[in-house]
């Protein structure tokens, strides 16, 4: 009990703690709303003839929960768990971080009653519109401020590799939003943006590409680099090639964009440079992700055992294969299948629900049984059951998808010896049905083992309550 009263008065949990229950929370939201536009697409009477309930607005609805809360809530709570202990200082301006948390909800919130309202500027993960978008953009300052205001009055001269991925990811999501978002506002609740045509195309997908590459994977190779070491008790594989993938990755990720835009009014020769830094990126993540597994060297034999490790090096194995699969369909050729088909709904699912829902999971469930004073979460048999629920939640999801995406991607470009197209738009569509049912079976099996880790987190924390009723005043005298 005097170590978790000396941890407490050493680091600031408060707000670690709040941001890893509501990335569970949001979690079990976010995929709710996804497994309830899953079902539309089977059923669209499930539409329910409500434009607020429609395909069109829950589906935004859907990805900026999953991205932004419960991954945006993820990201926070583990970039301020790990900074102070790999600085060994306590955060930096609390009543700041503490902001960080209120106005990240409050984005939140915004979000989910706009986007069923109709309220978005159209632009794909940055579709909320400009009052909640400056909201966002103080929020963020902020939590540059706390973070970077902690590495500067860190007390170790070393900084951990970890947050220089954390590091990256919050300044280039600040540039990232703030030149995406620029917009002339024309009502309360509407505007219209700075760029016109394709040059508009070209800074959404400058934006859109790189919110996976920094948001959804820079941030989280950051939990990647504290919590597999820490969770696998073995040090990185490869110090030097940290460094290397840091800085490779990150240089590379910027060009990327333009492979969004193939046989599009971009000019050929920005998508193909879009194409080639597509490809190039293939060795960094791979650098990455090798890392990651090599760590492991030594400890394989605790994947028998340990369910929350499982989570962390599966979820690498989808890294390294959603990053090996994306550079493939940057490929013109390859892309000329698969843009606009379900295949590339497959390909963003393998990264989202393998690489980012499974490391977050895995981390959640590290931190929190340390961040309430318990030895371990409520219960181990609850864990390794979601992990084995997601796991083939997600095989069911991607596999569905990559099925029907080809073959949709073949129907739509099979043509009859006199140059008329063989098949219509609905039978490609109808063709789809079965995929779809699938897909609906796999997302639901991976809401299932959310809603199993929503309890396991519950009752792990209200069984920590009582160990910590005198940590509040032992942490204000700090």
């Amino acid at each position: 009990m005097q170590s978790l009263n000396t941890q407490s008065s050493t680091y600031n949990d408060t707000v670690v703690r709040q941001f890893s229950i509501m990335a569970v929370v949001w979690g079990v939201v976010g995929m709710l709303v996804g497994v309830i536009i899953a079902a539309q697409l089977v059923w669209p009477e499930l539409n329910l003839g409500l434009p607020w309930t429609s395909f069109g607005r829950l589906r935004p609805l859907h990805t900026n929960a999953v991205i932004f809360a419960f991954g945006g809530c993820t990201l926070f709570a583990t970039s301020y768990y790990v900074v102070q202990r790999t600085c060994q200082v306590r955060l930096f301006g609390g009543k700041l971080a503490a902001f960080t948390f209120w106005g990240w909800q409050l984005v939140i919130l915004a979000a989910a009653v706009s986007l069923p309202l109709g309220y978005t500027q159209g632009k794909e993960y940055a579709e909320l519109e400009w009052p909640i978008d400056i909201l966002i953009a103080v929020v963020w300052v902020a939590y540059a401020i706390v973070f970077f205001g902690t590495i500067g009055r860190r007390k170790v001269k070393h900084i951990y590799v970890a947050n220089w991925f954390f590091g990256a990811f919050i300044l280039a999501v600040a540039l990232l939003h703030i030149v995406n978002s620029a917009a002339s506002p024309a009502s309360f609740m509407k505007s219209y943006s700075a760029y016109a045509g394709v040059q508009d195309a070209m800074v959404q997908w400058w934006y859109g590409h790189n919110a996976v590459g920094f948001f959804l994977t820079a941030g989280f190779l950051g939990i990647m680099y504290y919590f597999v070491p820490k969770q696998a008790e073995r040090p990185v594989y490869s110090y030097s090639l940290s460094i290397v993938h840091f800085w490779a990755l990150i240089f590379t990720y910027m060009w990327a964009g333009p492979h969004h835009l193939h046989y599009t009014a971009l000019p050929d020769w920005t998508q193909s440079l879009g194409m080639i830094f597509s490809l190039i990126l293939l060795a960094p993540s791979w650098g990455g992700m090798i890392n990651g597994m090599m760590t492991m060297s030594g400890a394989w034999h605790k994947l028998r055992t340990d369910p929350i490790l499982r989570f962390m090096i599966v979820s690498l194995s989808f890294y390294g294969m959603s990053t090996f699969e994306g550079p493939m369909m940057a490929i013109k050729t390859v892309n000329s299948l698969s843009h606009y088909t379900d295949w590339t709904i497959g390909h963003v699912h393998s990264g989202a629900l393998g690489w980012v829902g499974l490391v977050s999971m895995g981390s959640i469930y590290f931190m929190v049984p340390k961040l309430f004073g318990q030895k371990q979460m409520h219960s181990m048999k609850a864990i390794e059951l979601h992990f084995w629920l997601a796991t083939i939640g997600i095989v069911l999801y991607i596999s569905s998808l990559w099925i029907s995406g080809v073959m949709e991607g073949l129907m739509w470009r099979a043509i009859n010896a006199d140059g008329t197209l063989t098949y219509t738009f609905v039978e490609s569509v109808k063709a789809k049905h079965p995929y779809y049912i699938i897909r609906l079976l796999g997302g639901t099996l991976y809401l299932s083992g959310m809603l199993i880790m929503l309890w396991n987190v519950l009752k792990t924390a209200s069984n920590g309550k009582s160990a910590f009723t005198t940590i509040p005043t032992v942490a204000a005298h700090a």
